[in-house]
């Protein structure tokens, strides 16, 4: 007699078309949302270890967010306020009314807003080696705001970032970025960077966000509107592109907040470990409950403040 197996949820990749514009977005399994924000030149392939863990007690929806992946790559707004209404908008086209939103780097900022733009349709909020909470970022993000940086994309993603093998681990290697997951993600990141409209789409958002002091757009001063939502924030210790000590100053900033660090990860613990995210993840929403923000707790949270 064999011992029974169990198949897990099929994820899907899907698209619709939102004002005009294609969006692809994967989704599969049952029960409460979670939305899973990807960040920067990368897309919903990103989130691609998790999503049969978390689709198996949860609804898991990952867009790949305009400018990225196989979504449209319009001219337009790629600012975190853009990008948060475009979760909105792909939430109310698929008829999901609230979620746990989660976001990755890039993502995390779009999280954040979304939660401040939208907070009746957050429950919960994760944040994963978030930007937006400190000035510090790696260099070879900042180098995007520098000008014609455009131009020179071209020459930097043709060699040695897209290919593969000892010229593309030395060329990373160089810029403090060590092999395993951080290698592997930004190298397929800067890959999608080989067409224009995907090297403008991420010019524009990377100049929304960052200056060539750092990241210039901040929610730390918004941060105690968190009091009232579960909110967790996950980080690997060993990040070479936001600094985990984000999570750590964050954490004292968010009131009730958790902080999960993974001691051998870098920036993608949730692909270093994704067993150990899933499990995270989905232990904190089985122990919080929702978030039910009403317009008159963020008034006088708002008022006291001030």
């Amino acid at each position: 007699m064999t011992a029974a197996t169990t198949t897990r949820p099929e994820v899907r990749v899907r698209e619709l078309e939102l004002h005009g514009h294609r969006v692809s977005y994967r989704i599969g399994g049952e029960g409460h949302t979670i939305v899973l924000i990807h960040g920067i030149t990368s897309d919903s392939a990103n989130w691609r270890d998790v999503l049969p863990q978390l689709a198996e007690r949860h609804t898991v929806l990952a867009p790949d967010l305009l400018g990225h992946g196989e979504s449209a790559k319009p001219r337009g707004d790629y600012s975190l306020g853009a990008y948060a209404s475009g979760v909105r908008d792909l939430m109310i086209a698929l008829g999901i009314d609230k979620a746990t939103v989660v976001g990755h780097s890039l993502g995390g900022g779009v999280a954040m807003q979304f939660a401040y733009q939208f907070p009746e349709r957050l429950e919960r909020l994760v944040l994963v080696s978030s930007g937006g909470l400190g000035r510090e970022v790696h260099l070879m993000l900042r180098l995007t705001a520098l000008p014609a940086a455009e131009y020179v994309l071209p020459l930097l993603v043709a060699k040695p970032f897209r290919d593969a093998g000892e010229a593309l681990a030395a060329g990373l290697g160089r810029l403090g970025l060590r092999a395993g997951s951080d290698l592997e993600e930004i190298a397929r990141g800067f890959a999608s960077l080989g067409d224009v409209d995907g090297r403008q789409a991420f010019v524009h958002t990377a100049r929304s966000i960052i200056d060539v002091s750092g990241q210039r757009v901040s929610a730390t001063d918004r941060l105690y509107l968190s009091a009232e939502v579960p909110s967790l924030l996950v980080w690997g210790e060993r990040d070479p592109i936001i600094p985990a000590a984000h999570g750590r100053a964050a954490q004292e900033q968010m009131p009730g907040s958790r902080l999960e660090v993974f001691e051998d990860s870098g920036h993608f613990p949730h692909r270093d470990d994704p067993r150990r995210f899933a499990n995270t993840l989905g232990d904190f929403i089985a122990e919080t409950d929702p978030a039910e923000l009403r317009p008159e707790q963020l008034r006088r949270m708002m008022l006291e403040r001030s």
